[in-house]
């Protein structure tokens, strides 16, 4: 099957009983969502560092350093400082208060391309909002739980524009920890130049690179589609800052992945007839780290631009080379 997701968990769920027979496979894991929900990405990724704390490795070294970007751990440092709201409200004020001149970003934990997002530099924004979205902070009302994270207000311009990436990771299995990055990834460029005044606050068309918010912008362009190859953006960066840092950045990139996926891989239902593509977000900033927005357990594989469907068709080729075997005839024993 090839499926959205909520025929997975239907698929899946306790009350179908459904059993999948060894020729027969799905392209997700059941609760893929661990990793693809906002909230529960943050969660997963902070119990892992806590485990590895625990456990002494030195992966979980910290350094000392008094920055806003919070934890300060030298390797897993790759999430913005995260909040979900109503549940850590306090915690967010308290936080707020030591960096009053931050701006955060405001997500519902369960949409998708850029819908229900703003952004906020104000405590009194949080509550006027609080106020109108007729008391969420009711937790009786899950469903309206959000995500607060620290902006990145020094994101990594090119044209004076911000961008983010697009990368396509396959996992063929969470245990073990299976899984390839596609090399073919992709820039989204902003239509419009980057601009940090309190007055482009509310201007989604300078802070959101998903596409379906920039194509109904007046100065996007279909020849392109906002969008730049991974391969371009290497060249890039290895004429402008050189070869040495552009490879140290690809380097973190794989490690955010890395971490992420084992971050949710104890909680991961890794059932064999599963395999499950996903598309990671990420943000560079002008320090050339990179920051993980979110994932998404189904990427978008319509195309815009006719480079955009050479690439999702190679993609979906890839994928399927990868989880079947070669005859072609899915097989759970093969993988």
């Amino acid at each position: 099957y090839w499926a959205g997701v909520q025929t997975c968990r239907n698929i899946f769920s306790v009350d179908s009983g459904y059993r999948m027979h060894d020729n027969q496979m799905i392209n997700h894991f059941p609760n893929h969502y661990e990793l693809s929900r906002k909230d529960l990405l943050v969660k997963n990724i902070k119990r892992y560092r806590k485990d590895l704390e625990r456990e002494g490795n030195p992966l979980a070294e910290k350094t000392e350093s008094n920055n806003s970007n919070g934890n300060r751990y030298l390797y897993l440092d790759f999430v913005p400082t995260t909040f979900v709201l109503p549940a850590d409200y306090n915690m967010f004020v308290e936080e707020y208060r030591k960096f009053p001149l931050s701006t955060w970003i405001m997500k519902p934990c369960g949409k998708s391309q850029g819908a229900g997002i703003f952004l906020i530099n104000k405590l009194s924004k949080l509550k006027k909002w609080s106020r109108e979205a007729k008391g969420p902070f009711h937790p009786q009302i899950a469903k309206e739980s959000y995500v607060i994270s620290r902006y990145i207000d020094n994101p990594l311009l090119i044209g004076g524009k911000k961008f983010d990436l697009r990368l396509y990771v396959l996992v063929a299995s969470f245990r073990p920890l299976k899984a390839y990055l596609f090399k073919q990834g992709f820039c989204r460029f902003c239509t419009v130049k980057y601009d940090t005044s309190v007055t482009e606050l509310d201007n989604m068309y300078v802070h959101l690179t998903n596409v379906s918010v920039q194509k109904h912008g007046g100065e996007y362009n279909t020849l392109h589609g906002g969008k730049w190859s991974v391969q371009n953006l290497a060249l890039f960066l290895e004429g402008t800052r050189g070869k040495e840092v552009t490879d140290r950045l690809f380097g973190a990139i794989s490690w955010l992945i890395v971490h992420s996926l084992r971050a949710v891989a104890p909680v991961m239902a890794s059932d064999r007839h599963c395999f499950e593509c996903y598309g990671y977000d990420i943000i560079i900033d002008n320090a050339l780290k990179p920051w993980l927005v979110e994932v998404n357990a189904s990427p978008s594989l319509t195309s815009t631009t006719v480079n955009d469907r050479i690439l999702k068709y190679k993609l979906i080729d890839n994928i399927l080379s990868v989880v079947l075997p070669p005859d072609g005839v899915p097989d759970v024993r093969w993988n």
